[in-house]
């Protein structure tokens, strides 16, 4: 793991466990959730595709009263091969729903690519369609999730289609 995902991995967990959760504070945070797992994923670089491990986190906040099921999503991942790194960072929203102890999930995001591949960069626009679920641990406020998601993109006159698998702990507020 390079030192920049070690780096932004380390400031999520340490977000994750400074906020406050006494009831004074409560009002202060909506409700949404955290995760930060681990991820595989089958991506292109630049035109070969090769497979690839690294992290992946988001961030969920549910804003809209009316629609207690769509939340608003920030998700970022890092990917490294020897040479070859890439990081995605997408927004959009998700539609989501609780079956017993599950919570599956839909989500439509875009945002940009930012690939480094032996010196050669560029930061393409991509399109993140996925889903998943979340099974509730018996740690209160705890679930653990399975997530994959399909990554469409363009570089010069090549689509990209590439996929992503991730799982890890989801924290609840």
């Amino acid at each position: 793991m390079s030192k920049t995902a070690a780096a932004v991995l380390g400031f999520i967990v340490f977000l994750l466990f400074s906020i406050p959760m006494s009831a004074q504070f409560s009002a202060l945070l909506p409700n949404g959730n955290v995760y930060a797992g681990v991820s595989y994923g089958h991506l292109t670089d630049v035109i070969n595709k090769q497979p690839y491990h690294g992290f992946d986190g988001s961030l969920e906040a549910f804003p809209f009263a009316r629609l207690p099921h769509l939340g608003a999503v920030l998700d970022g991942s890092g990917f490294y091969r020897a040479g070859v790194t890439q990081y995605v960072g997408v927004g959009g929203f998700r539609l989501s729903n609780n079956y017993g102890n599950w919570r599956p999930f839909v989500q439509a995001m875009a945002g940009i690519r930012h690939v480094t591949s032996y010196g050669f960069v560029y930061n393409p626009l991509v399109l993140d369609f996925g889903g998943g679920a979340d099974y509730k641990l018996p740690i209160k406020n705890f679930s653990w999730r399975l997530q994959g998601d399909y990554l469409h993109g363009h570089y010069s006159a090549i689509s990209q289609n590439d996929y992503k698998v991730s799982t890890g702990p989801v924290w609840r507020f």
